[in-house]
Formats: C-alpha cells, sequence, structure tokens
C-alpha cells in the first residue's frame, strides 16, 4: 500500500512538473512571437491586434497560429493574405515545435541570408510565395532533413539554383517559378526522389535542355515548366512519369517530335505542350492515355491527321489550333461526352465537319476558323444551350445557319464571315440576349435584319457586310446602347436611314456603303462624340451636308462620295483634323472652302459640276460680280503686273544670289500620309530657335505655321544621315508608323528626308505634354480627376491599338508623361516613337533584336533593364498604405471618386508587377479601366 501511495505522488509530481514546464514553454514562444511582431513587421491593418502577451489570453487562439491539440505546443505559423510588411521573421524559428511557417501573398521584403536561415532547419512546410524577396536563393543547411514543402514562387530571387537544394530527400513539394532565376535547370533537382510537384516556370534560365534524368521523378504528379527557355527534344524518359497528372512544357523552344513513349502517362489528365517548335505528327500512343481531359498542342509546327484514337478519347478540351494539321475530322470526335472546348483554328482541315457534333457534350467554345472546312455547320452545336463561342471564319462553309442558332441564348461571341453561307438568317438569331460581337460578312446570307435585334442589349458590333441583305435598318436597332461599330456595307439595305441612330453614344464606326439608302442624312448628330468614322458612300442619298458633322470632336473618315447631296460644303468640316476626306460624284455646288481648295482634296471633290475655284483646275473658276468702276479694275490691274514684275526680278537674281551667299538647293524626299499643304522650303526657313517648343533625346520639335494656315509640329532627328543602315530603319519605321490610323496615337503627316537632315511632321497639340501640365508651370490643377482619368484610358486604348490592331504590332518602350501629347480637348496622343519597335522578323534580326535596353529610367521593364527601377519594392508603388498619399491634392477629389481611384491603382500595380506572366496585355488593361464592378484587388486569371 505504501509503494502504491509513493508511486501515485512519483506520477502526479513529474505530471505538474510537465504541466509547468509546457506552460513556461508556450509562455515563452508567445513571448518570441510578440517579440517579433514588434520588432520586425509592420501591420498596417492591425490584423495582429491580438498578438498581447498579458498572462491572461492563450497564444493558441491567436490570428494565424495552430496549436497542437494534445500538449498545446505552436506548430504552424500562417500570416498569408494579412498584406504584413516586413523583413523574414527569423526568429519565428527559434519556437522548436515550429513545423510549418506560411507568409504567402503578402509585403514581405528583403534577402535571406544562409545563416540565420539554419534556425528554420526543423520546419516541414516554408512559404514564401507572392512577396516581394530579392537577391539571391540562398544554401540551405544540411539540417533541413524534415523540409517536405518549399514555395519561394512568384518573388524578385535571381541567380542559380543552388547546390543544396538537390539534398532535400523528403521534399515533396518544390516551386520555384515566376522569379528571375537565370542559369539552367540543374539535374541534381532530379535526385528528389519524394517529388510530386515541381514548378520552376517563367524564369529567365539560360537556354538548355529538360534534363533526362526527369524520368528518375516517378512520384511526380505536377510537373509545370512553362516559360523555362526550354530547348532540344523531349526526353523518352518522360514516359517514366507514370504518376504525373499534369505536364506543362508550353511556351518554350522545344523541337523534334512529340516522343511516343508519353504513352506511359498513364494518369495524366492534363497536357500542355503549345507554344513550341515540336514538328511531326501527334503520336498513336497518346491515344492510350485513358485519363487524359484537355490537351494543347497549338502553336507548333505539327503535321499530318488527326488520330482516331485521340479523338475518342474522353477529352473536355482539344486545342490544335496554328499547326498543319490535315484531312477530316473524325466521325468519332461527335460521340466524345465530355467536350467542351474544340480548338482547331490556323491548320488544313478538310471535309465536313461530324453531323452530330455538340449533341453528346456540354460544348462551351467552337473554334474552327482558317481551315479548309466544307458542308454545313453542325447543327447541334448549342444542343445543350451552353455553346457560349462559335468562330468559323474562312472556311467553306455552305448551307443556311441551323434554326437552332436561333435558340441557343448562351451565345455570346460569333465569327463565321467569310464563307459560303446563304439563305436566311433566323429570327431569334438576331435577338439572343447574351450576344456581344456578331461577324458575318462576306457570305451569301440574304432577307432583312429583324427588329427583335433589339433584344439582343448586349450588341457592341454589327459586322454583316458582303452580303445580300435587303430591306431597311428597323429603328429597335437604337435600343442597342452599347454599339459601338455598325458595318452593313456591300449589301441590298434601301430605305431611309432611321434618324435614332444619332443617339447611339458609344458610336465608334459607321459604314453604310454601297447600299441603296435614301432619303436625308440626319442633322442631328451631337451625340456621336465619340465617332471616329462615317463612310455613307455610293447609295442614294439626297439633301445637304449637316454643318454638325464638323463639330464631332474625333471624326477621322468621313466618306459621303457617289450619292445625290446637293448644296453647298459646309464650311464646318474644314475644321474636322480628316485622314480621309470624299464628298465626290454628287450634285453639290458653290464655292469650295478654303480648307479644301487643295490639289491634295482634288479627287475627293470631283464629279459635283456645280462646284467651283479660283485655284484647283479642272473645277471651274468662280465668277465674281462685275466691277462698278473701271477705276477698281484698273487698280487690280496696275498691283498684277507690279508683283509680276517684281517676280520676275526676283527669279532673274536668285542664281546669283544663291551661288554668293547661300547654299544650293539639296534633294529632299517627301512622303506623305495624310492631306497636308506642305511646302518643304516653309517647313526649312520655320526650323529656328523662336518656334522650338521642345528637344530629346531623339530630336528637336518646332511649332509650324503652314500656308493653308494649319499649324503642326516638326520633329528634326538627330543622328548619322550618311549611314546606310540608318536610312533603312528610318525608311522601315517611318512607314510602319505612317500607316496607323487610331485617334490616341499622334498622327504622323509627312516624312522628309535629305543629305543632311530627316524631319517627321506631326498633328500639332494645343496643350503639349502630360508631363509639362503635371509638373510645369501650367499646374495639374488644370486636371480634376474625370479628366485625368479620360487620359489614362485614352492613352491605354492607343497602346493597345499598337499591340494588338496594327500589323506588324508595335511596342512603344519609352511610355512616360511627356510623351503622352494632349490636344485642345484634352485628349491624349502617344506620341515620340524613336524607340519604338515593330514586332516583326527583319533580315538580319535575330531574337534577341528587342533584348537590348531602351527608354527612360523608370519606365522600362526591370527584366530588360540592368535592375528593377525601384529595388525592393512594388516600383514605388505598393509601399504606401494610405491612398491619401498618392493623390494629388491638386485634383481635388470628391470622395465619390476615391474608389475608382483605387480601382485604378489596383491596375497600375497590375501593369508594374515584377512578373512578366502577372502583368496584363493592353487589351486587359482597357477592360479593366472600362469595367466598373473591379473588385478592390484585382487578380487575373
Amino acid at each position: 500500500m505504501k509503494n502504491l501511495k509513493q508511486k501515485t505522488f512519483t506520477f502526479l509530481f513529474f505530471l505538474l512538473l510537465h504541466c509547468f514546464t509546457l506552460a513556461l514553454c508556450l509562455r515563452g514562444d508567445s513571448e518570441i512571437l510578440v517579440r517579433v511582431k514588434n520588432a520586425r513587421l509592420d501591420d498596417p491593418n492591425g490584423s495582429l491586434n491580438d498578438w498581447v502577451s498579458n498572462g491572461e489570453s492563450n497564444s493558441c487562439n491567436w490570428t494565424g497560429v495552430t496549436c497542437d491539440s494534445q500538449n498545446h505546443s505552436i506548430i504552424s505559423i500562417d500570416l498569408s493574405g494579412l498584406a504584413i510588411y516586413g523583413g523574414f521573421p527569423y526568429d519565428f524559428c527559434r519556437i522548436r515545435t515550429l513545423q510549418n511557417l506560411s507568409l504567402g501573398n503578402s509585403f514581405f521584403n528583403g534577402t535571406l541570408s544562409s545563416q540565420p536561415l539554419s534556425l528554420c532547419s526543423h520546419l516541414r512546410l516554408l512559404n514564401l510565395t507572392l512577396n516581394y524577396f530579392a537577391g539571391e536563393v540562398p544554401e540551405f543547411s544540411p539540417d533541413f532533413t524534415e523540409l517536405e514543402v518549399l514555395d519561394l514562387s512568384a518573388n524578385n530571387f535571381t541567380g542559380n539554383i543552388p547546390v543544396s537544394f538537390g539534398r532535400f530527400q523528403a521534399l515533396r513539394v518544390l516551386s520555384l517559378s515566376n522569379n528571375l532565376l537565370s542559369g539552367s535547370i540543374p539535374s541534381f533537382l532530379c535526385n528528389l526522389s519524394e517529388l510530386t510537384s515541381f514548378d520552376l516556370a517563367y524564369n529567365p534560365f539560360k537556354p538548355g535542355p529538360l534534363p533526362p534524368e526527369i524520368g528518375n521523378l516517378t512520384k511526380l504528379e505536377i510537373l509545370f515548366l512553362a516559360g523555362s527557355h526550354l530547348v532540344g527534344h523531349i526526353p523518352d524518359s518522360i514516359g517514366k512519369l507514370v504518376a504525373l497528372k499534369n505536364l506543362d512544357l508550353s511556351s518554350n523552344s522545344l523541337s523534334g517530335e512529340i516522343p511516343s513513349s508519353i504513352g506511359g502517362l498513364k494518369r495524366v489528365e492534363q497536357l500542355e505542350l503549345y507554344d513550341n517548335q515540336l514538328s511531326g505528327g501527334l503520336p498513336e500512343s497518346i491515344g492510350n492515355l485513358s485519363s487524359l481531359l484537355r490537351i494543347d498542342v497549338s502553336q507548333n509546327i505539327l503535321t499530318g491527321k488527326l488520330p482516331e484514337k485521340i479523338a475518342a478519347m474522353p477529352l473536355d478540351s482539344l486545342n490544335l489550333n496554328d499547326n498543319f494539321f490535315e484531312g477530316e475530322v473524325p466521325e468519332v470526335l461527335a460521340s466524345n461526352a465530355y467536350l467542351q472546348q474544340l480548338k482547331l483554328f490556323n491548320n488544313s482541315f478538310s471535309g465536313r465537319l461530324p453531323e452530330n457534333l455538340g449533341n453528346n457534350s456540354d460544348l462551351l467554345e467552337f473554334d474552327v476558323s482558317t481551315n479548309n472546312f466544307n458542308g454545313e455547320l453542325p447543327k447541334y452545336l448549342c444542343e445543350r444551350k451552353k455553346l457560349q463561342i462559335l468562330i468559323a471564319f474562312n472556311n467553306r462553309f455552305s448551307g443556311s445557319l441551323p434554326e437552332s442558332y436561333g435558340e441557343c441564348d448562351s451565345l455570346n461571341y460569333v465569327r463565321i464571315k467569310n464563307n459560303q453561307l446563304s439563305g436566311e438568317v433566323p429570327d431569334g438569331f438576331w435577338s439572343l440576349s447574351q450576344l456581344s460581337f456578331l461577324e458575318m460578312q462576306d457570305n451569301r446570307l440574304e432577307g432583312s435584319v429583324s427588329p427583335s435585334i433589339s433584344r439582343a442589349r448586349g450588341l457592341t458590333t454589327i459586322l454583316i457586310s458582303g452580303n445580300e441583305f435587303t430591306g431597311g435598318i428597323p429603328a429597335n436597332i437604337c435600343e442597342l446602347h452599347n454599339l459601338s461599330v455598325i458595318d452593313v456595307s456591300g449589301n441590298h439595305f434601301s430605305g431611309e436611314l432611321p434618324t435614332c441612330i444619332t443617339g447611339l453614344k458609344k458610336l465608334l464606326n459607321l459604314r453604310m456603303q454601297d447600299n441603296s439608302f435614301s432619303g436625308e442624312i440626319p442633322s442631328s448628330v451631337d451625340s456621336w462624340t465619340e465617332l471616329n468614322e462615317l463612310n455613307l458612300s455610293r447609295n442614294r442619298f439626297f439633301g445637304t451636308i449637316p454643318p454638325g458633322l464638323g463639330d464631332l470632336p474625333v471624326l477621322k473618315y468621313l466618306d459621303l462620295s457617289g450619292n445625290s447631296l446637293t448644296g453647298e460644303i459646309p464650311a464646318e468640316i474644314t475644321k474636322l483634323k480628316l485622314n480621309l476626306f470624299n464628298v465626290s460624284n454628287n450634285k453639290l455646288y458653290g464655292k469650295v472652302p478654303l480648307g479644301f481648295d487643295s490639289e491634295l482634296y482634288l479627287s475627293s471633290l470631283l464629279g459635283n459640276p456645280g462646284l467651283c475655284s479660283p485655284y484647283l483646275k479642272p473645277l471651274p473658276r468662280c465668277s465674281s460680280p462685275r466691277p462698278r468702276h473701271n477705276t477698281w479694275y484698273l487698280a487690280v490691274v496696275l498691283t498684277l503686273c507690279v508683283v509680276l514684275l517684281l517676280g520676275s526680278l526676283f527669279w532673274f537674281f536668285k542664281p546669283k544670289y544663291l551661288a554668293f551667299g547661300r547654299k544650293p538647293k539639296r534633294a529632299w524626299k517627301v512622303v506623305s500620309f495624310q492631306r497636308v499643304g506642305l511646302i518643304e522650303e516653309d517647313i526649312l526657313l520655320s526650323l529656328k530657335e523662336d518656334n522650338l517648343i521642345g528637344a530629346g533625346g531623339t530630336g528637336r520639335v518646332y511649332k509650324v505655321k503652314l500656308t493653308t494656315g494649319e499649324i503642326v509640329a516638326v520633329k528634326r532627328l538627330w543622328g548619322d544621315t550618311q549611314n546606310p543602315d540608318s536610312k533603312v530603319v528610318f525608311k522601315s519605321e517611318v512607314e510602319s508608323l505612317g500607316r496607323i490610323r487610331h485617334r490616341n496615337v499622334l498622327r504622323l503627316l509627312s516624312s522628309c528626308s535629305g543629305d543632311d537632315r530627316r524631319i517627321l511632321v506631326f498633328e500639332y497639340m494645343e496643350n503639349g505634354s502630360l508631363g509639362d501640365v503635371l509638373h510645369g508651370e501650367k499646374g495639374g490643377g488644370l486636371l480634376d480627376w474625370p479628366r485625368r482619368f479620360t487620359i489614362a484610358l485614352g492613352a491605354a486604348q492607343g497602346l493597345a491599338y499598337l499591340h494588338h490592331d496594327c500589323s506588324p504590332a508595335i511596342v512603344h518602350r519609352d511610355v512616360k508623361s511627356n510623351n503622352i501629347l494632349l490636344d485642345e480637348e484634352w485628349m491624349p496622343r502617344v506620341a515620340d516613337f524613336g524607340l519604338a519597335k515593330t514586332l516583326k522578323r527583319d533580315v538580319g534580326e535575330g531574337p534577341g533584336a528587342m533584348s537590348r535596353v531602351a527608354g527612360s529610367c523608370g519606365y522600362i521593364a526591370p527584366e530588360i533593364a540592368l535592375s528593377p527601377p525601384a529595388e525592393g519594392s512594388d516600383n514605388g508603388i505598393g509601399c504606401c498604405g494610405d491612398l491619401d498619399q498618392l493623390i494629388d491634392p491638386r485634383m481635388d477629389p470628391s470622395s465619390s471618386n476615391y474608389e475608382e481611384i483605387e480601382k485604378v491603382l489596383d491596375v497600375a500595380l497590375l501593369c508594374t508587377s515584377a512578373f512578366p506572366i502577372n502583368r496584363p496585355s493592353m487589351r486587359k488593361v482597357v477592360e479593366l479601366l472600362k469595367d466598373n464592378k473591379l473588385s478592390s484587388k484585382i487578380i487575373l486569371q
């Protein structure tokens, strides 16, 4: 009995001692947490306000802290997404029971050092993704024997992958993607036999092969090496990855054939090999991958036919676009019950598509454009009422549009141009409620536009030119308030133009040429503030030209030729800065207005017998009233005689004057891209200091008034004019810029090149540059928030045009406030293309032609320059937590603007992301700026 009491006492003593020890340890760990928080972390949102050591609170209940359920020791710290600032908190690792440390999606920064990092060798998980750590990836000590997850992705790490990374024998997940790592992908990473996820994507590695030892990672489920500068062949050992579910080798420079060993990936669900240089055909062995759901081998140089075994697979996405596949699509594809995306565009497929395609599947996206398909479009594409995208342009499809398409309420994007489709469009097709983009031009479609089109309230673009449509344009079209482009040209439309069409405020382009429209042109056009192009040529319009057209702020193309218009040309039209003007072949009369009384406009005036001009031939001279007094007549004659005499004397003595006082006239080559009354001598005489309005790295800019009264900006370029290469580059770049037509890009009117100088003539911008307005004597107070937003959106639209709509595309490479010019209405123009580069492969240019640094410091991409513009921060933008500190006080924004300002700032942060893959395209930027439903933190999918 005595022994039992003694044993019980001993047990209770040690139990109390253990509990006391645990309490002391837990209290000590709590002190560590509080000390790190106060000394190392910045918590602007107060997310860690409950981290207070007062003897009563339990740290296991603190934000981000997780404890063991039995002994209550701290095992995990997770501060992900809490917007915490600071350096790496090494002292957290003094908590010996800590297993997991997650700091992802915050604002941690600075470098990692090997020695203090050794404190964390007992960790099993270290997650630092989506932060701002920089410098080289540190070596990890051999003590990291328990580490299972290491995620350093989406930071600014540089240098090589350390050799120590090959010693993580317990590592299951390794993610280093979206950094600035160099060197090549080391083979020693293939020693990590426990890896299930291997992610090195989107790093600027040195071009090199995928190590053949990759086949050693037999437990691998995810292999993500997109954008890693891989070259050479895909190794045969890839087939040994029997556990692999996702293989992504896209956006590299892999070549050769897809190895047949890929058929060994029995569990693979997603196969991404797009955007490489792979050749040959799809191996038959892919048909053995019974778990495969998505395959994308687009943008390669693959050839051959689509194997029937692949067409029979349970795929939900098949993407073969931009290759050289040929032959017919196997019928068995139509039996696929899982197919959601079918993309076969830009190949050489022929024959008919399977008739039952879509009948057995939930098809969402269908794109077979630019092939040689014929026959009818499959009528069951929208059988499940889920089809959203229908793209079939540039084929030889015939027959009528299936009636079932008129019941496809899910459809929002249609492009079926350039086929041989005929018959009437189903009535319901015009009124699809989700439809936003409709492109059906260059077919043989007939019938009329249904009044039910008013139900398609989201429609922005109607392109139905080059068909055989008849009837009138229904007034119901005026209910589509989002319309921006209407092109009904080249049909058999008739009747009057609905006057309500002038109420479409978002209209950019209205093309109705080559029809039989009649009646008068609507005179009240005040709402067309966005209209850039108006083409009503070759119709039967009569009446006068509305003077109000001259007040449209951005109209650049006006073609009213080939009608029966009468009256005089309104003088108001001369206020427009037109790239194209044509009123020929009408019944106009009267004197040609002064702004059009030039040889440049002669062809645009012919065919109007009643027009007259005192200068232009063959137009008749305008008759003048008979003089009342002979003295007046004599005075005029004498004046003319004196002028002729003085002129003769001048030309007689001019050669001698040139011989003694001036250089002889040099040969000039003039290229005009717009219609301006340009005389080279006038330009040269105006290049003087009194007219200087600016100077930069590429030349000096002068304000010049032409003899026509128009004011232009003339830029005299620096540089070696005798260098043959320089001449070729100048010619190429000028021709590219001369073709640009966009309201937010500065127009190049003309170029002059001679032996000793090169000159560019641009439209003149009355309000100078955005940089001058914001930082110069004018002061930013002239720009309130709505005006600044308009400038930002306009500049984005101009750049989007250069990137996506020019052919070839143009990259500016020096976008800054000084290169955004403002016209009289404060509308922006992207300007100064001295550093611009067209995205085409010129002779003698290698793939690195764009790699050289170009642009002003602070405005170039970090990965192109030697170092980022703002080292260790979000380009200097993301360091401030208070929006008020970023807002220009001269703007005096109202409280209603704050949300919009914050949304625009979100877009700016995306554009200045340290990782190119996270930066949106300019087309996406325009969408984000226009979107009124931007979230407070935008995440691009």
